[in-house]
């Protein structure tokens, strides 16, 4: 391993993103010696009560953070997922761990706010944030990344990292569109709140009809539920999505069922003012970086929410970056080294999503009637979520060992 010097590191990095993999970047290239601006185009760091999951060699990334306590005391502690037949009626009900693959007692749950707090808290202080911007154009001499923001500041940087998420800005910027990149897995989402007046508590309902889901899912039950309705699609409606009505209107056609909480759901989703309209989708990159500009998190390899791995994987990558960083003087060097280590891991974690909607979104009648069988006998159903499989996903959430960089300060 080989150590970079005070005068030939690169030290200046701006990281655009402040959600997961940007906050976790900083930290680790804050306790190496760089220089950090953290970049984000919202206001302020970025709340939101869904669930996410830290699962496998993630928990140990935010142990070496220090964040463990901190996490496990915002742990939500989902006790059952129950599904629903046509009619509403309960058909049976799992804990969430044997849904994804997890590890009981082990994995972590919490509101992408908590974990987004915790990642900020020990930066506020040291590490230069730039909150409502983001960047307009950039430009790669070779010796230096020359960035030129929306609000037309100016600033000059070693290193470009963008941790900006599914449609990163940094990435079309310097790879070209998201298209050659992008790989729809067939279906389009779209998530809200709305007042927990059934008073749920710690508990996801799953409502299917093939091709179509409707869930919520509560933490307490002062608390506002969230929904999301989920449906099949041959191709993206990219036409929606510039268009918030095009997108509630189209939810709401594949949702008119009168049962259960559907009408309720779909009332709250057009009144929404908190709705987060996409399609279930990966990024596939034949390369990471390109230059002095490198991608993190989702921006580099979305794993879709159908692997229920992406907070996990940003968490892995953004440690692993900044280590090989603070241990190479040359930046194409470190971007290599970063990209071999993890992309395995990445791809890895990228193939859960392949069968892993069949459970939540059965896409046709004779999946939803297998599905359905097994949770009316909760021996078959434990037996068949206790296969190898399960095992693999299990595996699959701890393959990558993380490495042990230079301490920092």
């Amino acid at each position: 391993m080989t150590h970079p010097t005070s005068t030939s590191a690169p030290r200046r990095v701006l990281i655009s993103g402040a959600s997961i993999a940007g906050p976790t970047l900083a930290y680790w290239l804050d306790r190496y010696g760089f220089e950090v601006t953290v970049l984000e185009k919202a206001t302020a760091v970025r709340g939101g009560g869904y669930a996410i999951d830290i699962r496998g060699t993630a928990r140990e990334v935010v142990d070496r953070m220090g964040l463990l306590p901190r996490l496990r005391k915002a742990h939500i502690d989902t006790h059952r997922v129950c599904f629903l037949d046509a009619a509403g009626d309960t058909v049976g009900a799992v804990q969430p761990e044997q849904v994804t693959g997890g590890e009981s007692g082990q994995d972590l749950e919490v509101r992408r706010g908590d974990l987004a707090d915790a990642l900020y808290a020990p930066l506020r202080d040291r590490v230069e944030f730039l909150f409502g911007d983001s960047i307009a154009t950039l430009e790669d001499d070779g010796d230096a990344v020359h960035v030129v923001l929306d609000s037309g500041t100016r600033r000059t940087f070693d290193l470009v990292i963008g941790a900006d998420g599914l449609h990163s800005n940094t990435r079309r910027l310097v790879f070209g569109p998201e298209e050659p990149f992008h790989r729809y897995l067939g279906h389009v989402f779209a998530g809200f709140t709305l007042p927990n007046e059934p008073g749920f508590s710690h508990e996801a309902f799953i409502w299917s009809e093939p091709g179509r889901s409707a869930v919520t899912y509560a933490y307490e039950p002062s608390e506002p539920v969230h929904g999301f309705l989920i449906f099949a699609r041959d191709t993206p409606p990219f036409e929606a999505f510039r268009d918030p009505r095009a997108q509630r209107d189209l939810v709401a056609s594949q949702f008119p069922e009168q049962v259960w909480q559907v009408p309720r759901l779909v009332a709250a989703m057009r009144a929404s003012e908190d709705l987060f309209f996409d399609i279930v989708s990966q990024i596939h990159m034949p390369a990471w970086s390109r230059g002095r500009v490198a991608l993190a998190g989702d921006a580099a390899h979305a794993t879709s929410f159908l692997s229920g791995q992406g907070s996990s994987v940003a968490l892995v990558g953004a440690y692993v970056l900044a280590g090989e960083l603070a241990s190479h003087a040359d930046h194409a060097e470190a971007f290599a080294a970063y990209e071999r280590r993890m992309r395995p891991f990445a791809e890895r974690n990228q193939a859960l999503s392949t069968g892993g909607g069949t459970i939540v979104i059965p896409t046709t009648r004779a999946q939803l009637d297998a599905r359905n069988a097994l949770l009316r006998d909760p021996e078959a159903m434990a037996k068949e979520l206790a296969t190898a499989d399960a095992e693999a996903r299990r595996a699959t959430h701890s393959s990558l060992t993380l490495p042990e960089y230079p301490t920092g300060r």
